[in-house]
């Protein structure tokens, strides 16, 4: 399957949402590429419950573009970590909008694990790998600038499994729905809520924030 097997209507809303999130239009071809592919393994891999077209250019794509201004030079990421990154989700669509950003796509299942790699082989994506690893597993402390997950666990257990990959003033950015002030009040000691974004995604009138933690002692030195 290639990009032109994409329903019009879909590529549609993709052109018209990466309008919306200010990001260059030519990020489409890539990225409806990516959502070919994914729709086609979907039949025998089973990614992602979501299976329309449409649905998946809001809740995969845009909504991981979405967080696209907190990752890359400009903002002090240039290496990303995406834990339990599933079919690639954040790590692949921002890896495409910042050729720029180092992004390491973690996920145990091999399944998925092999997914990824073909959508890195045909699209070209010299700026991303794989890791099949456990998130705990992972054998890289300090290696990230900044660690992201999409709707895998709570604050606490995500830095309880991947908190040793960020490196010195680096930060967790969690994808999460409605602020999720109870997880941020049990966030673990060493660990300080930096700032909570809310997220407009185009297309999704359900809430997105993007939540930013950092070690306690670097948010104090930079205060």
């Amino acid at each position: 399957m290639t990009a032109p097997d994409l329903p019009a209507a879909a590529r549609d809303d993709l052109d018209a949402g990466l309008a919306a999130l200010g990001l260059d239009p030519a990020l489409a071809g890539p990225l409806a590429r990516y959502l070919a592919l994914m729709l086609r393994w979907n039949a025998a891999y089973n990614l992602t419950a979501i299976r329309d077209p449409r649905e998946m250019v809001t809740k995969h794509l845009l909504d991981s573009l979405a967080m696209a201004p907190f990752v890359g030079p400009a903002a002090g990421v240039t290496t990303l970590a995406d834990l339990g990154t599933g079919a690639g989700l954040p790590g692949i669509p921002l890896a495409i909008a910042h050729p720029e950003l180092r992004v390491t796509l973690v996920e145990s299942n091999g399944k998925k694990a092999r997914f990824m790699r073909e959508v890195l082989r045909q699209l070209g994506l010299s700026n991303a790998e794989v890791a099949e690893s456990r998130i705990e597993a992972l054998d890289r402390p300090g290696a990230f600038d900044a660690i992201t997950a999409r709707a895998l666990a709570t604050l606490p257990l995500i830095l309880e499994l991947g908190g040793h990959l960020i490196a010195p003033g680096g930060a967790l950015l969690a994808m999460k729905g409605a602020r999720p002030d109870e997880e941020i009040a049990a966030l673990p000691a060493g660990w300080v809520l930096r700032s909570v974004s809310p997220l407009a995604v185009p297309g999704l009138g359900a809430e997105r924030h993007l939540v930013a933690v950092g070690r306690a002692d670097e948010t104090k030195e930079r205060g």
